[in-house]
């Protein structure tokens, strides 16, 4: 660990006070609390890190619900794949999908030349959900299917494929980095706590910190026939207890005033687990860090460099603006004094989640701190990430999609959707996205149901490149496709419109893969 030569000591004790004076100033006034009383349904699920659409619920109305399954699923999609689709926008045959991208595939490096190596693999916003939270009914399949794209019906069988190809990789270590369950349950912390243990059982370290989504949730919901009831919910207490076996027991360092940690990977790593959320008194949307955390990462930074070793840190919320969109949803607060504390201690890189999309970004063009978002794990293509760290200070970052659909053959499952789920990932969210901006163009009169439709099939389209970070690859045929006029005549102003603009400024390279020398 490299560390700059001028006012390293003084960095932190000069930042505080001004975090202090800003903290008193700003505090969290566009974070909404997850209060039932404020926020009701699924209002605060998340979508591009915390969108805060609404429910749609009856509001779609079946006339969406039955085109949807129309126009990104079911009868159309045999057509889709070949590309005989007759509209513009349903000419999906020139676009390359990115489940025919090739991933990264294989065993895990090592090392060589007697150097050393660390694997780092990284999941983050699993959201995962007990099944004795519901019964699988029609509230429930409408949460799922008027959400964000988390594929909460299958999401017991996704965290076991995950966990299973974890046991079959054998990394040092897996990180977890928050939004564990769907929305703060205490029956699907404990669940998920449970299936985790077979991965410490196996000798690979599981390490965990909470997210949004995890601690004082009152949106803690479970499911039965026609009506959504509240659960019961967790407090910052009583997650670290529920999870004490995955990185707290074994901390070298605890925040006592947060559940942050110091973890000692081995003698050439640790790792730092930042709590960016807050759920004090009330569970809140965006992230921010208290003064006094601030101080004992900055005491975790001078300790690592004084025992000579590699730091990463880890959070739920991002360093940098990685959505521009969503900045007070997803930044953490005053991100730029905790960048510059950490390129003051010369940390290379950052790893986040929250943001559902997989990104990257580095503080400066040319120099700085590289942050690396990894995509939800509930939300289709699955993804999760492999970090390659060496004794150079060089990394690999990649992703790879979950098959869900081999996990499911290997172990006798017999729901067609896990078995044929690499055909039933991408028009489920499509018909999310689909759904979402039917909602939205509805409120333009001058828009007629042929357009809104059109248009909702080229955003579905767009916006599911960019969750996977591959919206490069459709950014022509966006571009050129009819409907894209339309929304340029009359669907910009929407909130969909705005985020439209958006992904086609951002979605400008591969966002699956970086490699540092």
């Amino acid at each position: 660990m490299r560390k700059k030569t001028d006012g390293r000591r003084q960095v932190l004790s000069a930042f505080l006070p001004v975090l202090a004076a800003v903290a008193i100033v700003s505090g969290c006034a566009n974070n909404r609390p997850a209060d039932a009383t404020a926020v009701s349904g699924e209002q605060q699920t998340e979508q591009a890190g915390a969108e805060q659409e609404k429910d749609t619920e009856k509001t779609a109305g079946s006339e969406t619900s039955q085109a949807a399954d129309e126009t990104a699923s079911g009868k159309t999609e045999a057509d889709r794949e070949s590309g005989a689709d007759k509209t513009g926008t349903e000419k999906t045959k020139k676009e390359i999908r990115s489940d025919e991208v090739k991933e990264d595939s294989g065993p895990l490096p090592k090392a060589e030349d007697g150097g050393w190596v660390e694997n780092i693999m990284l999941g983050t916003d699993i959201h995962y959900f007990s099944d004795s939270l519901t019964d699988g009914g029609p509230r429930f399949q409408e949460m799922v299917e008027y959400g964000d794209g988390k594929v909460v019906t299958y999401i017991d069988q996704i965290t076991d494929a995950f966990l299973d190809e974890v046991v079959k990789l054998r990394p040092n270590v897996l990180v977890l980095s928050g939004d564990l369950t769907l929305n703060g349950e205490k029956a699907s912390h404990k669940d998920l706590a449970e299936k985790l243990h077979r991965v410490e059982n196996n000798g690979i370290p599981v390490l965990v910190i909470p997210g949004n989504h995890d601690i004082n949730n009152r949106q803690a919901a479970r499911y039965e026939g026609e009506e959504r009831l509240p659960a019961e919910y967790i407090t910052p207490e009583e997650f670290r207890q529920i999870y004490r076996a995955f990185g707290y027991d074994e901390a070298a360092s605890e925040d006592p005033n947060s559940l942050s940690y110091l973890y000692e990977l081995d003698e050439n790593t640790w790792l730092l687990m930042i709590d960016s959320c807050q759920y004090s008194p009330v569970n809140k949307v965006g992230g921010a860090i208290s003064e006094d955390t601030y101080e004992w990462i900055g005491q975790q930074l001078e300790a690592a460099w004084d025992a000579g070793v590699e730091i990463i840190p880890i959070a739920h919320h991002n360093l940098l603006d990685e959505s521009e969109i969503y900045v007070d949803e997803c930044t953490i607060e005053h991100s730029e004094q905790f960048v510059d504390l950490l390129e003051n201690w010369d940390v290379p890189l950052f790893l986040s989640g929250h943001l559902h999309v997989q990104h990257c970004k580095r503080s400066d063009e040319n120099r700085g701190i590289w942050e690396m978002v990894t995509a939800s794990l509930a939300t289709p293509s699955c993804k999760y990430a492999i970090l390659t760290y060496r004794d150079d200070r060089s990394f690999l970052y990649r992703t790879r999609s979950l098959d869900v659909e081999g996990w499911a053959k290997k172990n006798g499952q017999t729901e067609e959707d896990l078995l044929n789920f690499s055909k039933f990932q991408t028009p489920f969210l499509r018909r999310v996205f689909y759904n979402q901006a039917v909602a939205a163009l509805k409120e333009v009169p001058e828009i007629t149901d042929s357009e809104r439709e059109q248009m909702a099939q080229l955003y579905s389209l767009l916006k599911y490149h960019y969750y996977q970070g591959t919206a490069y690859q459709v950014q022509d045929m966006v571009r050129s496709d009819p409907a894209y006029a339309l929304w340029q005549e009359n669907g910009m102003a929407t909130q969909q419109g705005e985020y439209f603009q958006y992904i086609l400024k951002d979605g400008v390279r591969d966002y699956n893969r970086l490699e540092v020398e």
